[in-house]
């Protein structure tokens, strides 16, 4: 398995996006060994210096969508504000988001995300922030890569569903915030999957607060070890939660037959 330290420096050289070679005085650009997600070709470009807030439904038409000055910092700092912030109810279809993506997606209630593709994820890739239990984000295709650390982060209450979607170079599919001020139990249900080495884990949910996450038709290609389900001790206090353990239970849903290792 490579270790995040390495992927850590091929994240940024990724973000430059070359690397410089000397042959016989000649200087040739090739491009840096990066993830493989098959985000589609862009149809055009738009930076972005401030969040575009959507109400109802937005197709992008696959446009990329990229951070400049305030969202520009490409980092992994907390607290950076979202390329897209959804309104409850809204839809955001056929995006791609490149580099620097700053904190991706917020989702304030209930959301579609259909046919979004991350190139180099951000801070997070997508944050669910809903207030009501009944909330569902929804994360229908599309896929991420090179995310440093979450694709997905449930902060709010409520079930998200992700299904059909590709993610290579990760460190979590989906987290349950582990110390967020005010907790409440969440839910995941991740289906139709496809996750690619390296990768820590597909979930991390808090067990001490109720949280589930259930799994089906899930391939990982390259790592019999990757894993599929942690538990966590989470917390009010900012403190880092403490992991308790890992694997099939009654908190964590899924049998061999839902997992198909390639």
């Amino acid at each position: 398995m490579i270790s995040r330290v390495s992927l850590h420096i091929r994240k940024h050289l990724y973000a430059a996006g070359v690397c410089a070679l000397t042959v016989l005085g000649t200087v040739l650009i090739a491009p840096v060994s990066h993830a493989e997600v098959p985000v589609p070709e862009a149809q055009g470009e738009q930076a972005v210096g401030s969040t575009i807030t959507v109400e109802g439904t937005m197709d992008g038409e696959l446009t990329r969508y990229y951070g400049e000055g305030d969202l520009g910092n490409g980092g992994q700092d907390e607290g950076q504000p979202p390329i897209f912030e959804l309104a409850d109810g809204a839809t955001l279809e056929n995006v791609i988001i490149g580099a620097p993506a700053a904190d991706g997606i917020h989702c304030e209630g209930s959301c579609t995300l259909r046919n979004v593709w991350w190139e180099d994820v951000g801070e997070d890739a997508a944050t669910f922030d809903a207030d009501n239990a009944s909330a569902r984000m929804t994360v229908e295709g599309g896929g991420a890569q090179l995310a440093e650390d979450k694709v997905f982060q449930a902060n709010g209450a409520g079930t998200m569903t992700i299904s059909g979607f590709r993610v290579e170079d990760f460190g979590k599919l989906y987290r349950s915030c582990g110390n967020c001020s005010d907790q409440t139990d969440r839910h995941v249900v991740i289906e139709n999957v496809t996750a690619t080495a390296p990768g820590l884990s597909l979930a991390g949910i808090n067990t001490n607060y109720g949280d589930t996450a259930e799994f089906s038709d899930i391939t990982v290609v390259g790592d019999s070890e990757m894993e599929i389900c942690g538990w966590y001790e989470g917390n009010e206090d900012s403190g880092e939660p403490e992991k308790v353990g890992s694997g099939p239970s009654d908190s964590c849903r899924y049998d061999s037959s839902d997992i198909t290792f390639e």
